[in-house]
């Protein structure tokens, strides 16, 4: 009787440490395992970064499409619509703004290198790059200068032109 006493106890010990580690062993790799973040956005900057435009009850908007500037920060253009400035989160708002009949001045786009806003004139898109567009398929980045343009053309593929080129792809999209 002892005998069996003893084997039952150890039986019971040896059970009860396989079960034990066996749920340190499931439970320990979760709490170490990392949670993988999504990569974030080409599109998106820091708050700090971004300079917004608006009035500040629309300030953090798209003006056609509510979407967020700061998350679509590289995409970004602005223009004075009525004496007063206006954001857009890309290119597709503000050619849908155009296609209105409005008069719009001073246009400027966010320079993907500098962050910086500069007229849509002065600039090089990149149109149809692989890195993904904002409110449209077909991507179109503005940088500053024609080399900033050419390095990313190499990365990323898409056609170099002026804004008159890419405002008539964008218009494609309507």
């Amino acid at each position: 009787m002892q005998g069996e006493l003893k084997m039952f106890k150890v039986i019971t010990l040896i059970v009860a440490t396989i079960l034990f580690t066996g749920c340190m062993s499931e439970s320990a790799p979760k709490s170490q395992t990392m949670v993988k973040q999504p990569a974030p956005m080409f599109q998106t900057v820091q708050p700090e970064q971004a300079t917004l435009v608006q009035d500040a009850e629309h300030k953090h908007s798209c003006a056609r499409c509510g979407m967020n500037l700061v998350k679509f920060y590289k995409t970004s253009h602005t223009a004075i619509y009525n004496d007063k400035p206006i954001q857009y989160c890309s290119l597709h708002c503000l050619a849908e703004h155009l296609s209105e009949g409005v008069e719009l001045k001073n246009p400027k786009v966010v320079d993907v290198t500098t962050l910086k806003l500069l007229p849509v004139l002065d600039v090089y898109y990149v149109v149809g790059s692989s890195m993904k567009g904002t409110m449209t398929r077909v991507s179109k980045y503005a940088f500053g200068t024609l080399s900033e343009a050419q390095k990313f053309q190499e990365q990323y593929g898409g056609k170099i032109m002026d804004f008159n080129g890419a405002l008539e792809v964008a218009k494609e999209d309507f």
